[in-house]
């Protein structure tokens, strides 16, 4: 292994300037730095595309990495396994995510968007008078795109819309603590209280849906084999606690960029009003331009070469994918959001065949991609068809936080209701 460069004058994932605005620092990286040793997470950092995407789909880099990621927090899930326990366990849980089996959850997606939006834009019109009852104003991350994906999943695991705040708070603690490079132990200790509670409420659960006939999600994974294969209690836990993570955390960062996005760009906001078949351009190049998954962790089964470097076998590496998919070699002006652009495969964008890597790539490609995408799609129908003009605030500035995932925390608009939902 080589000497690892000076950190003084190469980025530092860690910095103050990195967590204000990694895309100029992902560039440097690409350009001089392409398999970086980064002493304080003792990680390599990996940013160019190509490489990325051969990691994603070579044996010689494995998801071991979790069992100490993501394990303490979730327990043993998909994310780790590899070999016939891997495609087992994806078998078991493609049905629900693909084709038919997706399809049976879509009223339940429909409702939280059309019932979240359709909130906000009522009671924005109701409490305004005069001549500003004609404008509407909300906080669109706080009212509608950090609840819309959990609201689903908890209503698609079957479980009491009650507990949507419930699931909520666990979800903060856990993407708290899947954030904590720090080591805050205030943050750990809360997520190891979230997993305890999640454990406490989940597991009685799926004990008494494993005799039953319902036919929500949590129940039909209870009964789900494959060659005579079931998944164990604690795996179905594990895979909830996942789902809560990897299916809202995702989605609701997504959906707000999206929308940031487009208010950026009034020119691609306007076509797309104008032709809604526009919409899966959105998305995917949303994924690419702004997708919420910045980085990933990965570990080398074997010694891998990089340009100069030498990594060893079982050394961390983290992908980083946002860096990837800003790669200039890859995508034409890359950082510039262009739903038009010719480079970026549109069609496969939501496959394993995608040439963005967001999703990830190969045998661990999102299970969920397709789920994701259905509920893009419909939030940002949703948002079209019950506000006309949407712009910021007066004095709103979005700004983007995070590390690992990333995303606007507030988005406030405002705009002029269409009377969809009033």
């Amino acid at each position: 292994m080589i000497a690892p460069a000076s950190q003084a004058t190469t980025p530092d994932i860690l910095s103050p300037e990195f967590l204000d605005n990694p895309y100029p620092l992902y560039r440097v990286l690409r350009e001089n730095y392409p398999a970086l040793y980064h002493e304080a997470t003792k990680s390599f950092l990996i940013s160019r595309y190509e490489d990325c995407a051969e990691a994603f789909r070579s044996a010689k880099f494995s998801s071991r990495n979790y069992e100490w990621q993501l394990e303490p927090i979730h327990g043993r899930t998909i994310l780790q396994m590899e070999g016939r326990e891997h495609s087992t366990h994806r078998s078991l849980l493609n049905p629900f995510f693909r084709g038919n089996g997706l399809e049976k959850f879509m009223p339940a997606i429909t409702h939280n968007a059309a019932e979240l939006i359709g909130s906000i834009v009522s009671r924005t019109a109701e409490d305004l008078i005069g001549a500003v009852a004609q404008d509407g104003e909300a906080e669109l991350v706080g009212q509608f795109t950090s609840r819309f994906p959990i609201n689903v999943m908890v209503d698609m695991l079957g479980l009491p819309k009650s507990d949507h705040e419930r699931f909520r708070s666990w979800y903060f603690s856990i993407m708290a603590y899947l954030n904590n490079l720090a080591g805050d132990p205030e943050i750990n200790a809360a997520a190891e209280r979230t997993h305890v509670e999640l454990q406490e409420y989940i597991l009685p659960i799926v004990r008494e849906r494993r005799s039953g006939d319902g036919d929500d999600l949590l129940s039909r994974l209870c009964r789900a084999e494959v060659d005579g294969e079931q998944m164990s209690d604690d795996e179905i836990k594990a895979f909830v606690s996942l789902l809560l993570v990897a299916g809202g955390e995702t989605t609701d960062k997504a959906i707000a960029s999206m929308i940031r996005n487009l208010i950026d760009h009034p020119d691609q906001m306007r076509a797309l009003r104008e032709d809604r078949s526009l919409a899966d351009r959105v998305i995917a190049e949303t994924l690419r331009h702004s997708g919420p998954v910045h980085m990933i962790m990965r570990q080398t089964e074997e010694e891998v070469q990089i340009e100069n470097t030498t990594i060893p076998a079982g050394a961390t590496c983290i992908m980083m994918l946002a860096a990837a998919n800003r790669d200039e070699h890859q995508f034409a002006n890359p950082d510039d959001f262009d739903i038009f652009r010719t480079d970026l495969n549109v069609d496969r964008a939501f496959s394993g065949a995608a040439n963005h890597v967001q999703f990830i790539l190969g045998r661990h490609f999102c299970v969920g991609s397709i789920l994701a995408k259905t509920e893009m799609t419909i939030a940002l129908d949703l948002v079209l068809d019950t506000m006309d003009s949407i712009e910021y605030q007066d004095g709103f500035v979005p700004h983007e936080r995070g590390l690992y995932s990333r995303g606007i925390p507030e988005l406030r608009v405002k705009f002029q209701p269409t009377g969809k939902f009033v």
